[in-house]
């Protein structure tokens, strides 16, 4: 038993990768290179999924497997926090394809963070915006923001975890104060002479565009790309496929 940790888990059920969606033709452009960069390195059979604004719906993608006669998936979140989107939505769509197709062995797991592979991410993607972990440079962690308290208190404990720079504070681009701007400003009144910014988004749209323009408007001194196919995500999301995979019971869902 002592040595059961050292059993790599059978990887024949597909992998369903949820993502939230946009208008914005970049973000499903990043998903697809992040999924690809998974099907690369784990060989599993991943389909990708939207929420909105893109085919296909999770129930949709589900269909096609069960059409081709999958009997069992693993669905999983690329959400970087766990809101409404993982605890309601996705939950709910996955009870209607429990209901029409019963035989399918669904399990449902985590959002991809929190995971301190997430923090190795955020600095490599400063590094590339010319930002280098530095006790005199103050950091802004800059989120999308959620009216679940519980999300934003994620951003929080993830800003009060990273070490190695003056400070790090957390940021809304929505939904939650401060915004990244307005904590670029404060962060300079309070005697920082270098603020940055790390963008903690999936990949690039609406809200990653906004929180770089302003912040490099209030003073920032670099703000970092979205996260998009960085090869941490990937190990996080073969992890947590692994994770389903190990515990052997149908997660539940609704």
């Amino acid at each position: 038993m002592r040595y059961q940790h050292l059993i790599a888990p059978a990887r024949t059920a597909p992998l369903v990768a949820v993502a939230h969606g946009s208008r914005d033709p970049r973000a499903a452009a990043t998903v697809e290179e992040l999924l690809d960069l998974v099907r690369r390195r784990s060989g599993l059979r991943v389909v990708t999924s939207y929420l909105d604004h893109a085919p296909p719906t999770p129930t949709q993608a589900l269909g096609g497997l069960v059409g081709e006669g999958a009997d069992e998936a693993v669905v999983l979140p690329l959400l970087l926090t766990a809101a409404y989107h993982s605890k309601t939505d996705i939950p709910g769509a996955l009870t209607e394809v429990r209901r029409a197709y019963p035989r399918l062995n669904l399990r449902y797991g985590a959002t991809l963070g929190p995971h301190p592979a997430m923090t190795s991410a955020l600095e490599r993607r400063l590094a590339e915006a010319g930002v280098t972990r530095d006790p005199e440079t103050a950091l802004v962690l800059a989120a999308a923001g959620s009216s679940d308290p519980a999300a934003n208190a994620t951003i929080s404990a993830m800003a009060r975890r990273w070490r190695g720079w003056r400070c790090v504070v957390p940021a809304y681009a929505s939904a939650a104060r401060p915004t990244p701007a307005e904590a670029v400003r404060a962060l300079h009144e309070s005697g920082a002479r270098r603020v940055a910014v790390a963008s903690y988004f999936l990949a690039p749209g609406h809200f990653a565009d906004k929180v770089r323009d302003e912040s490099l408007a209030a003073g920032a001194v670099g703000v970092s790309a979205a996260l998009g196919a960085a090869p941490e995500l990937a190990e996080v999301l073969r992890q947590r496929y692994d994770e389903i995979i190990i515990q052997g019971e149908p997660a539940a869902v609704g």
